[in-house]
């Protein structure tokens, strides 16, 4: 009679305190190693102990001649047209340069100071000038033939890097970016300023910003051969890796926030087969220096502690630890092998145990018996029936 009997395993359970308190001791005394890591409270401390000391806003009239409208200035040429109100008199169209002091030399009065003045303005000077000494009423219009320009390198993310030419009062970074077809896409907001006639020279400011814009205008005016450097965004590439299920980077489009959870559980999460307690957090700060920050995995999951969030280039490491190896070589060693029920089957461990069968002494020996002692390969009995059949 063939019966079957189930080895049960052994019970683990027995064995789970001593187990547990040895990886206890044995993770208090390698605990005791000198700690590489910061606390989440260090670094979260670290980042506000030198908090950004506000730069001071300049009054309104230093930048508001970039934003208003256009003044005539040297190297400038004038179309002016000047006729009389009766029509009795006319000087036809004149073509005059502002010079370097900023005059205009007119025929009859001579020159005329005009720099710094708006279109309007100088239509007003250049009437006066002419009446009443020329005509009793002078009527003037005047255009811009050409203007002179500032040439600038803006290479960067921008759409058109290359030199752009600035009109006077457009001399600053903002007015240089847009004259390269404005940032693009990739870009950070910042954008700095080399000055290459004063070496060492060099700011940067976030343009999108409404107070760091307002100091970028109320700078000197830009001048020929200054070099603007419009930054690209740092890529929103975090890394995750360790005990997680998928290691690897993560993307994210740019402006996306990731916290700690949110990274974890787009690596599907922390290993199941041991127990990770605690993360690194690797971040780049300034002067490339990292800083390599403890998370308690656990603390953040209960809200104990700040889920922070993370930064572009962040690496989230989820270390091996020496109670996750003990873990892992249980689970190999002992669950894996004692925590498996298997069923086997009297007849072919009786056979494997006695010298008798293996030896073909003990009823005699049949193919069966040489080649499928445990009967794994017997058909079942409506195969055998089939197989019994005598042929067609």
């Amino acid at each position: 009679m063939n019966r079957r009997t189930t080895i049960l395993t052994p019970r683990i359970s027995t064995m789970k305190t001593p187990i547990c308190l040895a990886i206890a001791a044995l993770s208090l005394a390698f605990g005791c190693a000198h700690e590489h890591r910061i606390s989440l409270g260090e670094f979260l401390e670290s980042q506000r102990a030198a908090p950004e000391v506000p730069r001071e806003i300049p009054p309104a009239p230093s930048f508001e001649q970039y934003l208003g409208p256009y003044l005539v200035g040297q190297g400038d040429v004038l179309q002016i047209a000047l006729s009389g109100s009766d029509g009795l008199g006319s000087l036809g169209e004149i073509r005059a340069r502002v010079d370097r002091n900023g005059d205009i030399q007119l025929p009859i009065v001579g020159p005329l100071k005009v720099a710094g003045m708006e279109l309007e303005d100088v239509e007003d000077a250049i009437s006066g000038a002419f009446s009443p000494a020329v005509f009793k009423e002078a009527i003037c219009h005047v255009a811009l033939a050409s203007v002179a320009t500032t040439n600038v390198l803006v290479s960067g993310a921008v759409l058109q890097p290359g030199l752009v030419p600035l009109r006077r009062t457009e001399c600053d970074m903002l007015h240089a970016v847009v004259g390269a077809g404005g940032a693009t896409e990739l870009a950070s907001g910042q954008a700095t300023l080399h000055r290459v006639r004063r070496p060492g020279h060099t700011v940067t400011f976030n343009l999108t910003d409404p107070e760091e814009l307002a100091l970028a205008l109320a700078l000197d005016p830009i001048e020929d051969g200054d070099i603007i450097y419009v930054h690209p965004a740092q890529p929103n590439t975090i890394f995750v890796g360790g005990l997680v299920n998928r290691a690897g980077p993560q993307e994210y489009p740019l402006g996306t926030e990731v916290t700690v959870l949110q990274a974890l559980a787009a690596a599907h999460g922390t290993r199941t087969d041991v127990f990770p307690k605690y993360g690194t957090l690797v971040r780049r700060g300034p002067n490339n220096k990292d800083y390599h920050v403890k998370l308690d995995l656990e603390r953040i999951h209960t809200g104990e502690d700040p889920n922070i969030q993370l930064a572009a280039g962040d690496i989230l490491w989820v270390p091996e630890t020496f109670e996750t190896k003990v873990q892992d070589f249980l689970n190999r060693n002992i669950f894996m092998r004692a925590g498996v029920s298997v069923t086997y089957n009297v007849t072919g461990i009786e056979f494997l145990n006695r010298r008798r069968m293996q030896s073909g002494r003990y009823g005699g020996s049949t193919l069966q018996d040489t080649f499928d002692p445990l009967g794994f390969l017997t058909p079942n009995t409506a195969l055998q029936n089939v197989s019994a059949l005598p042929p067609p």
